[in-house]
């Protein structure tokens, strides 16, 4: 039976009957209830003028307020959640709020058809402060994550940018979290829903159970989690996706715990919430990925799980977790499966998965003593990039001697792979320039990269041997360079 969509939008709550499954939040938004500040420009999550802020509670029961693109994410996810677009920021007195009067004080505005799309990314951070007061001003690289999802092509950045400082400065506006919090959870369902319409269901389990009964029984509907890449099937390649099985209720999927020496993930768990736990693990080694990966409201919707399950040969993902050893996690009616994660991906697109299992968790080890780990990424822009080579490289050392050496690329191959050949001219060896000559070389016979519209298979096999020899550089017995001698980004920081 199907039930309505039912979320809290403009002070009241809202339902949905009739829409398509596959109907935007933007297209509902501008089309359905004619609130026309959110914006279309993309439509692929790429420029931020869509932005909008979704309040939802997590796993725990805490209100978690994110910037996400209503573009790409299907109006049925917002069952049981809270939606801010920027009409909400208009206080009752008519006043401007403190973000759109700090973007007005700074010209940060000129065409106006990005402005909203900014103000939101701005007033999610201005929530993150608010209820994480710590005193300081807010520093660049906090101000670039906040808006490393929006394009703007009239004023540039440095306005906008001074607005993000500016916005702090003036008088603070509250924000009720526990009258929100107490709004979602009188919508919250004890059980899995699900929506139909235009002879589409939209599935919505809230138990792990529920989930994999319902995969048994729709082994060909598509599954959706984030909606960052699934989106895009319908608003660019205009595919019928079927009936969906929707995993953001599952609350066994959202947690993130350790044992055993492995990080085990939840396939729910945000991109974002993800890399910070990561992060507290590898902070040298995957921070800058964290903040290049995308940008902050793909990472807010889109998960670690899907990412792998998605299997794209330019993930930037996979690589490192191949690289350390990760394990990825496969759940089905005969139970849990665990492989290798460098073991799932068979060909392009292609995985070791049956049609009635789904990738429960991915599982990262924690560092190895002797491990030396890094991880590059070479795109055309800093943020909100797809990779042209992604490397990962992960030795074991006793002293100058290679005990093991793992080494893993994306975007030189169909799939996420090692390169079985260079590993092999290593191990056993010294940790030499004239091994690493080698070992480059070898690269050449481990991959035979094409060429497309981010790069040429000649770039890809020239940066991929010297991103070998920048691992090099950074982990030799004798006189290692720090990071920053070797990172171009470093002015960044």
């Amino acid at each position: 039976m199907s039930e309505p969509i039912r979320f809290y939008y403009r002070g009241a709550v809202q339902e949905i009957s009739g829409a398509a499954p596959t109907r935007t939040v933007l297209q509902h938004l501008r089309e359905d209830l004619h609130c026309t500040g959110t914006k279309e420009g993309c439509a692929e999550g790429d420029c931020g003028a869509c932005t909008v802020v979704v309040g939802s509670l997590n796993a725990e029961g805490q209100l978690e307020m994110k910037a996400v693109n209503s573009c790409i994410q299907f109006a049925p996810t917002l069952d049981g959640k809270a939606l801010f677009t920027v009409e909400d920021l208009q206080q009752p007195d008519g006043a401007l709020h403190p973000v759109q009067l700090a973007m007005v004080e700074c010209h940060g505005s000129q065409c106006g058809f990005c402005t909203p799309g900014f103000v939101m990314s701005l007033w999610g951070m201005y929530l993150r402060r608010d209820s994480n007061p710590d005193g300081q001003p807010a520093q660049r690289k906090e101000i670039d994550d906040c808006l490393s999802g929006n394009l703007c092509r009239c004023t540039g950045y440095r306005p906008i940018i001074e607005a993000a400082h500016r916005m702090t400065e003036l008088p603070k506006v509250g924000f009720d979290r526990a009258a929100l919090t107490e709004q979602l959870r009188a919508l919250q369902r004890d059980a899995g829903a699900s929506y139909s319409a235009h002879g589409q269901t939209f599935h919505a389990p809230r138990t792990l159970d529920e989930l994999v009964a319902l995969r048994a029984a729709h082994p060909k509907a598509t599954l959706l989690s984030g909606s960052t890449d699934v989106g895009l099937w319908v608003t660019k390649q205009m595919r019928e996706l079927g009936d969906i099985i929707y995993l953001g209720h599952v609350s066994a999927l959202q947690t993130v715990s350790e044992a055993d020496g492995m990080l085990h993930i939840g396939a729910g768990v945000s991109l974002n919430d993800a890399y910070e736990a990561l992060c507290r693990l590898y902070p040298s080694q995957l921070g800058e990925m964290w903040q290049r990966f995308a940008s902050l409201p793909i990472r807010n919707a889109g998960t670690l799980g899907g990412n792998v399950a998605n299997g794209s040969p330019i993930g930037d993902s996979m690589p490192w977790m191949i690289a350390v050893g990760s394990d990825v996690v496969l759940r089905g009616p005969a139970g849990e499966r665990v492989m290798p994660l460098e073991a799932f991906y068979l060909d392009y697109q292609k995985k070791d998965m049956r049609p009635d299992e789904f990738v429960a968790a991915v599982r990262v080890p924690v560092p190895r003593a002797g491990v030396q780990f890094r991880t590059y990424k070479l795109a055309k822009r800093f943020d909100q990039d797809i990779s042209a080579v992604c490397a990962a490289f992960a030795f074991k050392l006793d002293g100058d001697l290679i005990v093991e050496a793992r080494i893993a690329f994306g975007g030189m191959a169909a799939t996420p792979r090692r390169a079985a050949r260079a590993e092999a001219a290593l191990t056993g060896l010294s940790w030499s320039e004239a091994n690493l000559r080698v070992a480059m070389d070898m690269l050449a016979q481990d991959f035979a990269p094409l060429s497309d519209m981010r790069a040429s298979s000649t770039y890809r096999m020239q940066t991929a041997q010297n991103l070998l020899r920048r691992f090099w550089f950074e982990t030799r017995a004798d006189a290692p360079l720090a990071a920053d001698a070797v990172n171009a980004f470093a002015c960044r920081a």
